[in-house]
Parts: structure tokens; C-alpha cells; sequence
């Protein structure tokens, strides 16, 4: 009996699991290359499965905007500039992106600055979001002479709640599967 109850726990764990893996930011590419000025370049790209009500406000015309940051951990003394760096100066170290639906053309619309692209389907609107390609960070010379093993950074893509209309960031604030985060992710450093 003991055994059985424990195996309906286990399965009831792991069918907990996937649902709550179901919405959700995962990275599927997450690299960094250091080129020969001494800057980084970062490539990612990322699976985004949005909660249902968050669907149905985008389809109601609530735009969605999230923010892609990186963070450099090593070497220690280069971060600390970096992040000093960046408590000064604007937003070096975000990308964001903004997505919404226009019902009179039936497309997603992905929105980068001023740059957007459209869509036909939701899934494929998602795979935009997050996907960067040789992002260049970091100031001429930083990483000059520093070996990949001792390079740490990480890369997080996660949806801004605050940007949200006041109603549905009072939902944010109450529904914990609203709150859309890939969490820091390492990147693969290559030279």
C-alpha cells in the first residue's frame, strides 16, 4: 500500500511539473562570442507559451512587452564597471520588445525600437521575441585578453508587468502564472 500511495504522489508531482513548465520562458540558444575589438556578442533565442488570459488581452488589444538584459558576473573587475556602468547611463543592457495583435490585418506584430515585423500565428510571433543575433556589448577592449574560461555572463528574458495597462498590473500582481521570466541563464562563451 505504501508503495502505491507513493507512486500516485510521484505521478502526481510529475503531472505538476509539466503543467507548471507548460507557460512559461524557456532558452533554446543562449551564446556569447568574444570578438577581436574585446566586446561581447550575444545570440539567443527563446520558447514563450503564454497563459491563456494573457492571450485573450493580447487579442483584446493589450500590447505585451518584455525585456531581454544581459549581466556580466566575470571577470569580477570588468563587471563591477560594467554595472556601474550601467546604474548611470540608460538602458545599455536591455533590448526590449513589444508584442501586439492589430484585428483588422489578423497579425502579430513584434516590435524591436522602431523596427517590428508581422506575423500570421501567435507561435510564431513568440519565436521573434527574445531572438537576437551578434548583440554587441560591452565597451571596445573589454574582454581583450581574457580567456573564454574565465568569462561569465547571462542572458533573461522576462515579460514587463509595470508596462502593463494599471487593471491587468493589479492581475500580474495576483496571478503568479503572469509572471513570464526565463530567470538568468549562463551563456555558452565561445572565442
Amino acid at each position: 500500500m505504501k508503495s502505491f500511495l507513493k507512486n500516485i504522489i510521484m505521478l502526481w508531482l510529475l503531472l505538476f511539473s509539466f503543467q507548471a513548465a507548460a507557460d512559461g520562458i524557456n532558452a533554446t540558444r543562449h551564446e556569447g562570442r568574444v570578438l577581436s575589438n574585446g566586446k561581447l556578442a550575444i545570440s539567443s533565442r527563446f520558447k514563450t507559451e503564454l497563459p491563456e488570459q494573457l492571450k485573450e488581452a493580447l487579442l483584446k488589444g493589450v500590447p505585451l512587452d518584455f525585456a531581454l538584459t544581459y549581466q556580466l558576473e566575470r571577470p569580477t573587475l570588468t563587471s563591477y564597471r560594467v554595472k556601474l556602468n550601467q546604474w548611470v547611463s540608460n538602458n545599455e543592457h536591455t533590448v526590449n520588445y513589444r508584442l501586439s495583435f492589430h484585428p483588422l490585418t489578423n497579425k502579430y506584430r513584434v516590435s524591436v525600437g522602431t523596427f517590428s515585423s508581422e506575423y500570421n500565428n501567435l507561435d510564431i510571433a513568440l519565436r521573434a521575441v527574445g531572438a537576437i543575433v551578434n548583440w554587441r556589448v560591452l565597451h571596445e577592449g573589454a574582454l581583450s585578453n581574457t580567456d573564454t574560461q574565465d568569462i561569465r555572463a547571462q542572458v533573461r528574458l522576462n515579460l514587463s508587468t509595470s508596462k502593463l495597462p494599471k487593471p491587468f498590473q493589479l492581475n500580474a500582481l495576483t496571478a503568479s502564472h503572469w509572471d513570464l521570466d526565463s530567470g538568468w541563464i549562463n551563456l555558452n562563451i565561445n572565442p
